[in-house]
């Protein structure tokens, strides 16, 4: 796997990306003298500031992680995988993508910490964007598994690297890690993704397809009585 500075390296990739696009709207804009055009400009640099901070606030939560600054609680999952697909909705449109949701799942809570889980899903709901369209959509899915519940997101993108695969298999990414195989795929975002679940107690795996890869979260259902049921 890669040293710190390799991770961090490539976390600085990541963000750069976003950064220089905001650049290139911003001159685009001065340029521009349609109403319309403008207006679609603006909200395309507000919609890809806005994920580059969220990446951001999600690196600094991390630091807090390791001082056990996150309850662990009754979420209720449903609700959680709702928030994230409204959220993301208008970008699955506008890049003509499509996430269908299917809840299978009989255990409406889970044990967790309903922001870290917000960013779990979310993270692995933006690597699916690159690798769906209308005729080979994206799933999440939510089901009962044993007594947990799991939360997996599938695409049908190019194969996962073994040396990947194998860090999740065996609990979690220790570093961000950049994905050659897999272009537009978010290394940055798997790296939050685990050390989220990580904080959470809760295993966090991918399955290889021949035809794309399912990333998902585990966490324990709880026994507490759902006011969402």
């Amino acid at each position: 796997m890669l040293s710190e500075v390799d991770g961090v390296l490539v976390a600085a990739h990541e963000l750069k990306g976003p950064l220089s696009l905001i650049r290139q709207l911003a001159f685009s804009l001065e340029y521009t003298d349609s109403k319309e055009e403008r207006k679609k400009i603006e909200e395309q640099m507000i919609d890809v500031s806005s994920r580059a901070l969220k990446q951001v606030n999600d690196l600094t939560r991390i630091s807090r992680i390791e001082n056990g600054l996150f309850d662990i609680e009754p979420v209720a999952v449903r609700s959680v995988c709702d928030e994230v697909t409204a959220e993301l909705r208008d970008l699955f449109r506008a890049n003509h993508k499509n996430l269908r949701i299917d809840y299978r799942n009989r255990s409406r809570l889970v044990v967790g910490n309903r922001d870290l889980l917000h960013s779990v899903v979310y993270n692995f709901c933006i690597n699916a964007l690159h690798y769906s369209d209308e005729e080979t959509a994206s799933f999440l899915t939510i089901y009962d598994r044993h007594e947990n519940v799991r939360l997996e997101v599938r695409d049908f993108g190019p194969a996962l690297p073994m040396d990947v695969w194998r860090a999740l298999k065996q609990g979690w990414l220790e570093q961000p890690t950049s994905i050659a195989m897999r272009p537009g795929s978010s290394g940055l975002g798997l790296y939050i993704a685990s050390k989220f679940s990580k904080a959470m107690n809760a295993p966090v795996g991918a399955v290889r397809h021949r035809d794309g890869t399912s990333f998902y979260i585990e966490l324990p259902a709880s026994k507490q009585v759902s006011l969402f049921q």
